[in-house]
């Protein structure tokens, strides 16, 4: 964990209400860090209904690989996640890892290994010994408590700063339900599906494979419009699970996906993992700044966010705000070469509500001493419009500063 919280952290959190059916218990392992917990057991009182979604890297971690085989049944009885060691790129040894954990947490809760879902983030490339806290399992599950969510987000933090954590309360069929999430990360963010880690609970009474879709259909607002530095990580695992408790209170079971019942369920999940998204970015390794990229008038919706990611991503754009220098020249570059349909005459570019570019040119009534004042904000919002359709997006980063090469200069020592 860094040194210093960033500025940009959440001035307080929400209180994470108890969820019927589920409880948590963290512990100090030493894996890497000393003086924090590091490993992390949620225990699911009965079989819990599962969704996830996983990295598209082509170098998955064995955690990953453990995870997509256990989805299958879509079923959950406890998952595992150890910080300060990613189980990535580490063979056989990575495989006999899970392995033993899954045996290791099976045993402690009364289940099968199918029902044990397992993440692993920090160092890649480093063997992780099961046997640093394997044997901790066991009287993880009987301490367990249902009101720790604060303490789980704490124990999954690498490089983060402070924990993610997000709640929203929602009438299913009448009958009041809880999400809570959790999320870690900081650096090598740029999901292709969802965060690095992020765990998200509710007592809703609804089927994995509706869950699957809902899940599916909120990644691509929240986590898939977030990143800090372009870089996918081997790890990156975001999991849903139910469960179903509302049950006793009346909450209807829904398995079908076109159930108008889910209607305020869909929106206030789509809240909650767009509130972790952003959490994420605000805690990037170095942050200062927050950044919003909206794109208007492109050829399509696809398109408009691969522009938006262009200017995201793109180390000139972000020291530039780092320096808080007003530099839209930048960003004329970063939409020229996204590859995407873009006439340099009809382009215009906004920092907040201040026109800076305008039809090919800088705009006539354009105030140096405005833009920079404007610069100095926490929050910067950047809007450009390619003047070409109708699609639109908007993607949320941070800028780039030193801290952030000290820290991953840094990372392995």
């Amino acid at each position: 964990m860094s040194a210093s919280v960033s500025p940009l952290a959440p001035k307080h959190y929400p209180a994470m209400p108890a969820i019927e059916g589920v409880r948590i218990a963290t512990a100090e392992a030493g894996i890497k860090y000393k003086g924090r917990t590091d490993v992390l057991l949620l225990v699911f009182d009965s079989e819990a209904e599962a969704a996830g979604v996983f990295t598209r890297s082509k170098c998955p971690s064995a955690p990953v690989d453990f995870c997509r085989r256990n989805l299958a049944a879509g079923k959950a009885r406890a998952v595992v996640v150890n910080s300060g060691n990613a189980n990535a790129f580490t063979g056989k040894k990575g495989r006999e890892s899970t392995a033993a954990t899954a045996a290791a947490a099976s045993a402690a809760v009364g289940c099968t290994s199918g029902e044990i879902f397992l993440a692993s983030t920090g160092v890649i490339g480093e063997p992780l010994d099961a046997g640093k806290f394997s044997h901790l399992l066991g009287g993880m599950a009987k301490d367990a408590g249902a009101d720790r969510w604060l303490d789980a987000a704490k124990a999954i933090m690498t490089t983060d700063t402070y924990p993610k954590v997000a709640t929203e309360t929602v009438l299913f069929g009448g009958v009041p339900v809880t999400i809570n999430g959790i999320a870690k990360g900081a650096g090598m963010i740029a999901p292709d599906m969802a965060t690095m880690l992020s765990f998200v609970v509710t007592d809703a009474p609804i089927a994995a494979p509706v869950l699957q879709a809902l899940l599916n259909k909120a990644v691509g607002g929240s986590f898939n419009c977030v990143t800090v530095d372009s870089d996918t990580s081997t790890s990156d695992t975001l999991m849903l699970f139910s469960t179903g408790r509302a049950a006793t209170r009346g909450a209807p079971a829904v398995t079908e996906l076109g159930d108008k019942r889910l209607a305020d369920f869909a929106k206030a999940l789509g809240r909650v993992l767009h509130s972790l998204a952003l959490q994420l970015v605000r805690d990037g390794e170095g942050a200062r700044k927050m950044v919003e990229v909206h794109v208007s008038g492109a050829k399509s919706a696809a398109s408009a966010k691969r522009i938006a990611l262009s200017v995201a991503n793109s180390p000139l754009v972000k020291t530039a705000v780092a320096g808080e220098d007003a530099n839209w020249g930048r960003v004329v570059m970063a939409v020229g070469k996204a590859g995407e349909p873009a006439d340099r005459d009809l382009l215009a570019i906004w920092f907040g509500d201040i026109r800076v570019a305008h039809q090919g040119e800088r705009d006539p009534t354009y105030s140096e001493a405005d833009t920079s004042a404007y610069m100095k904000n926490e929050d910067i919002r950047i809007h450009v419009d390619i003047g070409l359709g109708r699609g639109k997006a908007t993607v949320w980063t941070c800028d780039l500063t030193k801290e952030y090469v000290a820290i991953n200069g840094d990372y392995r020592s």
